[in-house]
This record gives C-alpha cells, structure tokens and sequence, in this order.
C-alpha cells in the first residue's frame, strides 16, 4: 500500500466519507494537531473491515464508525444498560424487576465514580490506562458519533433502534463504562442480585450479647446451591482452544484454533476487523462488538485465543457483626461502619425507586439466600479483584505487538489483565502457550488454611470457592511481590506450559493443556487437579492425538489448516461414542420405561432411532436431538470411575444397571413429543433470519460435542433459534509469507436485518464453509468484493 501521507482535500473532509482515491493524513498532520480523526476502510468479503490509519485515535475512530454502521443498537442498549437505564426506557415490572436490579447496580458504580477513578493515575496502562489506549477510546467514541451525526436517529435502517429516543451520542465514559461491565462479568455483575437486594435484619431481632462474635463458623452451607447460583451467571460463555506446535503441524509453522463459544445476540457478540497503524500495530481477528481492540487473532508472527477459565474472581469474607447493630462488624476485635449508599433510579411508568446499599472495606455485602444470608450475627461481602482492572485494553493491545509467544508471556506477566480467560498461543518458530493468566484472588495454599473457617473448607476444596475469615485484617489478600497488583495471585503462582507440540483448553482447569506434562501443584481458587474432565475436553484432546497419529480418517498425520477445520466442524459426539451402543442394547432388552413424572414411556422408536445415529451432529444426522435430549436429562452415567492415570479415557462404560439412564430416555422421548425421533438434524436446529430458517450443525457440549450450539427446544416444533455457540473460529498458520488459513463469524457480521451483512456468515458456516485469512496486502486486494472509502473528522 502507498505511504500513508497523502491529504484529503477540504471537500473530502467536509463530507466526512469518501470513496477510494485518497489515503489516510500521516500522524504528523493537521488532523492530529487539532484532534482530528481519519481511517481508510477496506471492506473485504462479507463485510469484514480492513481499518488503516496513521494514529491509535485514527484507528480508534475507525472502528467506531464501521460497527456503528453495523451493529449500532447493540452498542446503543450496551450503552443504556451501564447507564442505569434500562427500567426508564424499556420498562419494569415492579420495584424487583431485572430491569431495576440492574439499573441499581449500575447506578451504584456511576455515584461511586468507578470509572473516573480507575482513570487516574500514572499512564502506563497498568496503574492507569496508556496514551494510546486512551487515544483509540476517544477516536471510537467520535467515529461512533461522527456515524450517528450524519445518518440521524431517524434513518437508523435497523428497525430495533430506529427513530428510538435512548439512542444518543456517546462519551469516553460510556465506553470505558461498558469496558468496566465486562471486566466484572464473573464477579460482582454475577452477584449483581445479591447486592441489590442485600438488606440488615431489624435490629430488633438483633444479638444482644456482648463483645465480637465468632467468625470461625459452624454452619455448613448449601454448597451445590452456592456453586449453581453462582456459576449460572457464566453460562452462555465458553470456547475450544488448540495451540499447535512444530511437532503437531506439517509444517513445522505455529498454528492456532479458535473457537469461543459465546451468545449469539447482544453485547457479547464479536465483531470480525482487521486493525493497522503502520509500523505499530497490525492485527487480524476479533472483538466484542463495541471493544476498539482486538481480542482474539493474530499478527504476522503470533496468533492467540481464549477460553474461560475455571478460576474464581472473588472471594467472599465472613463479617462478625457488632450485636444489636447488624450493619457493623468486627475486624480484630474493633467495631467498623459499613458504608451505606442510597441509589436511586427512574423506572419509566413504575416512578422512582430507591435502594440503600452496604460496602465494607471488602467490597459490596452480597445476599444468596439460603447460603449466604444477612443475620443478626453474620454477612457476607466479596472482594472482586475485577472491579479494579482498567488494564485491558493496554494488555491485548501489547498482546498484538508481541512477536513470539515468549514476548506475549511477557505482556501478560507484566499487566495480568485477562479478565476471566485463558490464554493459548502458537508463533512462526512452532512454539505453543498455555497459561490460565487471569485475574485471580490471592488466596494461597496457606491463606486458605489460615483463615477458610473449617465449615467452609469442603465448598474450597469441591469448587474453589473461598470464604475467608473477614474478622482479621491477616485475612485479607494481600499482595504477591511479583503481581501487576495487589489482591491477585502473581505470575509465579499461575499454571503456565509452553510445548513445542500443542497445549488445548475447552474450559475445564489448567491441569490438562497438555497430558504428557499436566500443571500440578496450583492454588486451588484457580481450579482442579487430578480431576475427571467433561467430555468435551476429552473429545478435543482425543482429536489432537488420532490427528498425530493419523487415526481420524484423515489423510496423513499432523495438521494443515484445512485438516485443522475439518477436525473442529467433523461434529462427533463423544458421549454418544463412548455409551450408544450400550444405551441400545438396554433400550431393546427393556423397550418400556417410567419418566421422571411418573408416565410409562415406550421406548422402541428411540431404540432404533439411536441405533441409526451415526454419532454426529451434521445436518444429515438423524437421531441426534434425541441423544442431545437423553444427555440434557442426565442419562449418561458411567459404571466405571475416573483413573488419574489415564484422564482422557476413562470412564467411558454406561451404567446400565443405574435406572436413572432409562429415565432420562423415557423423559427425552416425551420432550420430543410431536417431532419424529429419527429427524434429520438440519430439518429442525436451525437459526432463524427473516423468514428463513437457516440449517445449523453442531450440538450440546453435555453430549460431548467439541462445535457446540445451544438452541433451546421449542416443543413440537424443534430448536428454531441459537443462542449461544461457536461464534467467531479461526484456523491460521504463522508462516514464513505470512499467516494464511481459515476463519468464520457462525453469526454473521452485523445484527442488522437490513444489512447484507445479516446472514450471510451463516449461510457459510451452515455449508461448513469459511473465509480467508486475509492479512497480508495481497490476500486484501485479491479479495473479490472490496469496497475502500475513507472517513474522517475535524477537530472540534
């Protein structure tokens, strides 16, 4: 491409987009002296935006502008949420809504100035946000406004926003605010209800005995109901991650898979770009829709994804309270204040509603009823380490500047920013990282023993779940000397594997990225060890190792990336694999069974409907939704245990002598009640676009599918409408001319219906197909459909 030197002239400026003719101002002309903004767009195949520009504020500005142009009402209502809302303009039930709950929360930190104050201090992008992230966040904010500007409410062509009155400009606040939300989403947004609705016993009812009571405890909490209340804020996120070294590629070249799994509507959305400051930054990948940066993708010699981790991202302490005053507690031996704030928030028809709230030096005080419950003598408050974590967009920011694995490592050890992921990575050398290097409380093997009260250590140890003794001030987190903060466990205390044949993470812990070298010997908070895995982890190791082998049906051994998509979307079902024939054999032994409510279920069609499967989610496999439904029922359970000693097998016997397996046959065969047992597959999962109803393949990950697709059952009628799932995937090998492979948005680029950018990624992705890497100039101008136009902006 020319040099990037070129002016516009005032004409183009004026009209703020031009056609292709002009470049991008260098950074030394007058659009940076005065704050202004320019970006050359290339939009590629599919919608995909090649953002070029001679700044961070250009490029920011960019990106702005273009998924406003896609995706503006998701980013719209993102905004209302944060802004407390979301009652005012989309209504509320009553004083308890969800709406309401949310509002309060966000409110909350809007009073406390969260955002303002993480922006203080030191620019180094650790203590406080760096120049250039800083930069990009405002060009965002004025490409996203520059784009509102000129089209107006009123023409919006998304019908979900047009015309709409909570659709306004945006300020860096809001954007940073957002940037906030996302940081919290396993932590304190998790226990948003719990903070919310957190309110003291009378203090009539109050102790009335004197002096400190007791923190250590003896109350045994309901430790499943603790870890479902709290994991079920999670779901709807997840991913499949490979980093492939020499060893494991034909190559010898890095490669990397990328497969999160995560909603397919709303703010958690990604959004596919291409982003360049020449000489500075040059990155291909991903974002969520409405981030400026991205953050799963690759440059020219690094490629890297995420998974969620299994590590916790709060802790709770256990406050002894002063007697008669249940809004006191004690920390050793004197009594301290909570802090209570009054927010208040405009819930539309339903008029003010107002809400006090209680702080501790902990953190927020946080209800789980029947669990965690505010008495006369006890709360409980937590401390998410998240909640101070402005240093995202400075790590992966860096993280695309990295040119190898070891430089990427280097970036996460100094500002420790992944929020609640895992990190894999492969580079051109063919060398492969795993490391579980997010955001995780301080609560070493000794702190733990110190100062987790005895009836509060099986909930640790069963799920890492820390209650902490919050009467002592030696309870608190503390600090390890080599961590970018206090509170958070430092790089020392992480799981981290670098391999020169790969590492995989499909959400379960650290423990087995690579078999033949497990991380051992980690603070339990950050995950198991030694542990049974999920079938998923399984079926993704088990593909690596026949790949090497040449077991899997595929010509030769080792990956390309060809044989890298074609393993990702073969859609085997390994819970099928391991138990079907079993589950027939017993079906046909005793073909009558008795449901969960009580009815007497034949079970002769799902017999031979199993029978045919071909242990595949595809669209021509039949059968599948009826093994989906027999695992969502809890119907896979093994009469062989777990054996330490070869994790990735075992168990894999069904129980047949468990009647629990022939009911949850008999209660699938009910919930399909109207749709034929032996459908096709594509016939009734499918996405719905329009009118159209667009074939999906892919399954539940409770079945052992690796390419997983939640779309909920709609009785009699099948599975219209995904969810959540595969969502943006990238195959790319890191070679000498530059990286090449594969990718995918399943969702397609923008929310839009209007947009031709609505379905057809997923169109592609129902025909197993897929994109190019397009990184290099010349994969960018070989692209068919490109369309280039320039934006810019004045200062102001």
């Amino acid at each position: 491409m020319r040099a990037l030197s070129v002016r516009l002239g005032a004409a183009a400026v004026a009209a703020g987009v031009v056609m292709a003719g002009a470049a991008v101002p260098s950074p030394a002309s007058g659009f940076e002296r005065d704050r202004g903004y320019a970006a050359l767009i290339r939009r590629a195949s599919y919608g995909v935006p090649h953002i070029t520009a001679g700044n961070f504020a250009g490029l920011g500005f960019g990106v702005g502008y273009v998924q406003a142009e896609d995706n503006i009402c998701v980013i719209a209502e993102d905004v209302v949420t944060v802004s407390g809302e979301r009652s005012r303009w989309f209504g509320a039930a009553g004083p308890d809504d969800a709406n309401v709950r949310s509002d309060l929360f966000h409110r909350k930190a809007i009073d406390e100035r969260v955002v303002e104050r993480l922006l203080e201090g030191p620019r180094d992008g650790v203590r406080s946000p760096s120049d250039d992230v800083r930069d990009q966040m405002r060009g965002f904010v004025a490409g996203y406004n520059h784009f509102l500007r000129r089209t107006g409410v009123q023409n919006i062509t998304d019908p979900a926003c047009r015309g709409k009155a909570w659709v306004r400009p945006l300020t860096v606040t809001d954007v940073w605010r957002t940037s906030w939300a996302s940081m919290v989403r396993a932590g304190s947004r998790a226990l948003l209800d719990g903070i919310v609705t957190a309110t003291p016993p009378a203090a009539a009812g109050s102790a009335t005995a004197a002096g400190p009571a007791t923190a250590t405890g003896s109350e045994a909490p309901d430790a499943a109901a603790v870890v479902a209340a709290l994991d079920g804020a999670s779901a709807g996120i997840g991913s499949n991650a490979y980093g492939l070294g020499a060893r494991a590629t034909t190559s010898g070249n890095g490669m990397v898979l990328a497969n999160p799994h995560f909603p397919w509507q709303g703010s958690e959305r990604f959004y596919r770009m291409h982003l360049k400051v020449p000489g500075r930054y040059d990155v291909e990948g991903a974002a969520l829709i409405g981030d400026p940066i991205i953050e799963i993708g690759h440059n020219r010699t690094v490629a890297w994804s995420h998974t969620v981790s299994t590590a916790r991202r709060f802790v709770w302490h256990r406050l002894a309270l002063v007697p008669g005053d249940p809004t006191s507690y004690y920390v050793d031996g004197r009594p301290e204040k909570m802090r209570a704030r009054t927010v208040t928030v405009q819930a539309g028809a339903a008029g003010a509603v107002s809400r006090t709230l209680y702080d501790t030096r902990y953190g927020p005080v946080v209800v789980v009823p029947g669990s965690f419950d505010w008495t006369a003598a006890t709360a409980y408050a937590i401390t998410d380490v998240n909640a101070g974590n402005n240093r995202a967009f400075d790590g992966w920011l860096r993280m695309g500047q990295a040119k190898d694995v070891r430089q990427l490592k280097a970036v996460l050890d100094r500002h420790q920013f992944l929020p609640w992921v895992n990190v894999i990575a492969a580079d051109a050398r063919g060398e492969a990282l795993y490391g579980d290097h997010s955001v995780v409380p301080r609560v070493t093997g000794a702190l733990a023993a110190a100062c987790i009260p005895a009836a509060f250590q099986p909930l640790y140890a069963g799920s890492g779940q820390a209650v902490l003794d919050g009467s002592r001030s030696d309870c608190a987190l503390g600090r390890d000397p080599d961590a970018a903060v206090p509170g958070i466990l430092g790089p020392a205390n992480l799981p981290v594997r670098f391999r020169d044949d790969y590492v995989t993470n499909s959400n379960d812990s650290h423990w087995l990225a690579n078999p033949a070298a497990p991380l051992e010997g980690y603070p339990r908070i950050i995950g198991n060890e030694r542990t049974e895995r999920s079938l998923r982890t399984r079926l993704g190791i088990d593909q690596i190792q026949q790949r090497l082998a040449g077991t899997d049906g595929l010509p030769g051994k080792r990956f390309t990336t060809e044989r890298l998509w074609q393993t990702t979307f073969g859609n085997r079902v390994h819970g099928a694999e391991l138990v079907r024939d079993d589950l027939v054999a017993l079906c046909r032994k005793e073909p009558v069974a008795t449901a969960s409510n009580g009815a007497t279920v034949d079970l002769t069609a799902a017999c031979e409907a199993l029978a045919r499967f071909d242990l595949r989610v595809n669209l021509d496999s039949r059968g599948a939704h009826l093994f989906s439904e027999f695992a969502l029922a809890g119907g896979i359970r093994f009469a062989d245990t777990f054996d330490v000693s070869d994790p990735v097998r075992t168990p894999r016997r069904l129980n047949t002598q468990d009647p629990r397996v022939r009911t949850a046959l008999a209660d699938a065969v009910q919930r399909l009640a109207g749709i034929p047992l032996d459908a096709r597959l594509g016939d009734i999962h499918t996405d719905t676009r329009g009118d159209r109803r667009i074939p999906i393949h892919g399954g539940r990950g409770e079945a052992g599918v690796f390419n997983v697709i939640t779309n909920p059952l709609v009785p009699g009628v099948g599975y219209p409408k995904v969810v959540h799932g595969s969502s943006f995937v990238m195959a790319v090998e890191l070679g000498r001319h530059g990286p090449s492979g594969r990718q995918i948005l399943t969702y397609s680029q923008s929310t839009n219906p209007n947009s031709p950018w609505y379905a057809d990624q997923t169109s592609l992705y129902s025909r197993k197909g897929w994109d190019t890497i397009k990184y290099t100039e010349a994969q960018i101008a070989a692209d068919p459909h490109l369309r280039t136009y320039v934006v810019a902006q004045r200062g102001h």
